[in-house]
């Protein structure tokens, strides 16, 4: 058996070792035996869900923009759906967590509003005395 493996195209670039070896072992063995298709399996791995509770978000909201208590409550709302989730209740977890974002997201509107006045005012009121 005398193979050429080392042709014009190939000359550039590394033999294929893997390929050679099944050439070799279809020449020495034959053509395969077992006509049917090879079968796969296919394994599903359940990921852990990832479903946000805004725990972080709440307790800046608490700690530097806790405007009519709003940072505080969304806080225990975030709280409660972390517990939800922990349980295996994952609807009343999604829904803490809808409540604990809208309020984060007023607490921070209100925040910011509130921040801006309080710069905004001061300095309209010098102004006048002016």
């Amino acid at each position: 058996m005398n193979h050429t493996f080392f042709t014009p195209a190939s000359i550039n670039r590394p033999p294929n070792y893997e390929m050679l070896k099944e050439e070799h072992e279809v020449a020495a063995l034959g053509a395969p035996h077992n006509p049917a298709p090879p079968t796969s399996t296919v394994i599903h791995i359940q990921s852990e869900t990832s479903m946000p509770n805004h725990v972080v978000w709440s307790l800046f909201n608490t700690l530097f923009m806790n405007s009519c208590c709003l940072g505080f409550i969304a806080f225990a709302y975030s709280m409660k759906s972390r517990d939800r989730k922990m349980v295996g209740d994952l609807t009343g977890a999604q829904a803490y967590a809808s409540t604990a974002k809208c309020l984060n997201v007023w607490a921070l509107i209100l925040g910011i509003v509130m921040t801006i006045l309080l710069i905004i005012i001061p300095i309209l009121i010098l102004q006048a005395y002016q």
